[in-house]
């Protein structure tokens, strides 16, 4: 939990494996702002991370660490910021074809997405845990647009808040949550979205099953503890055998397509690109978008 005097002055920080990784994101984008010709620009993000600094400093912890000395995999920073642009996309695309809709950022940690889309009419809603909105709700402030609700993604009286606004166009994003979830729950979820915004588009990102199962979810683990020191609370939880799984779950979700970072073939790949053809690397953790009719 984040604790402030005021919006600059920073005192106290404690978080669990899987919020720290909201922060991780967050000093991604930042990292990659401040980079020669940068794959995204969030103003937002290096605002706060100026902020959080003060609280790192004298940290324990080897993730946070990281953050505050910027040594952070370079393959990540790229990773974590051509999905937020593809994300940010998939928003701008929903809204431009819908002018009254309203995004929905589920799991949001410290994500500045409105402050990248906002086209001054845009209702949006970051949801997260309670610890993380208390947080999040001493680095920035809510106003008749942007709404933040501290709830479990579970507690479905969050979505009573959002049907508030009437009967809208409604895009769901949720950007690295899902693999952290059980799967009977994310189904539940998914379907509770489904019944209660009927016509509504679900992006959300996914990993392929085999990377948490067996030799290569052993591989993904050691990857996730020792390279990037995320805790071992943040491991993998729900995979996919094929994107249209969902579809299987109830006969009004409907598969739209598919993205992996691989599609961009941005330069600061690097070497990556060479298995960007192979379907195991490819399609590790990538993003589907779905309608939920």
């Amino acid at each position: 939990m984040i604790s402030m005097d005021n919006a600059n002055s920073v005192r106290g920080l404690k978080l669990s494996d899987v919020e720290e990784t909201g922060l991780l994101t967050l000093y991604c984008r930042a990292v990659e702002s401040e980079s020669p010709d940068p794959i995204l620009r969030d103003e937002k993000a290096l605002e706060l991370v100026h902020k959080i600094d003060p609280l790192l400093v004298d940290t324990g912890r080897p993730l946070l660490k990281r953050l505050y000395t910027r040594k952070i995999d370079k393959q990540l920073v790229v990773y974590v910021a051509l999905r937020a642009v593809h994300y940010d996309h998939c928003a701008k695309s929903f809204i431009a074809n819908h002018p009254e809709g309203i995004i929905v950022n589920i799991g949001c940690g410290m994500d500045t997405r409105f402050f990248r889309i906002d086209d001054g009419k845009l209702p949006f809603f970051d949801l997260d845990l309670p610890q993380i909105i208390t947080a999040k709700k001493k680095l920035l402030s809510e106003t008749e647009r942007y709404h933040m609700i501290g709830k479990s993604v579970f507690d479905y009286t969050w979505m009573d808040q959002v049907a508030a606004l009437g009967v809208r166009p409604v895009m769901f994003l949720a950007e690295g949550v899902f693999m952290y979830l059980p799967e009977d729950q994310v189904r539940a979820l998914v379907l509770e979205l489904q019944k209660r915004f009927p016509g509504s588009e679900l992006v959300c990102e996914v990993v392929n099953k085999r990377w948490i199962q067996g030799f290569f979810g052993k591989i993904t683990a050691v990857k996730m503890n020792r390279r990037m020191n995320i805790g071992k609370q943040a491991g993998f939880l729900f995979g996919l055998t094929d994107s249209r799984e969902l579809e299987s779950w109830h006969s009004g979700i409907q598969y739209v397509d598919e993205w992996s970072y691989f599609e961009s073939n941005h330069e600061k790949l690097g070497t990556l690109r060479m298995v960007a053809n192979w379907p195991l690397f490819r399609k590790a953790q990538y993003t589907v978008h779905y309608r939920l009719n």
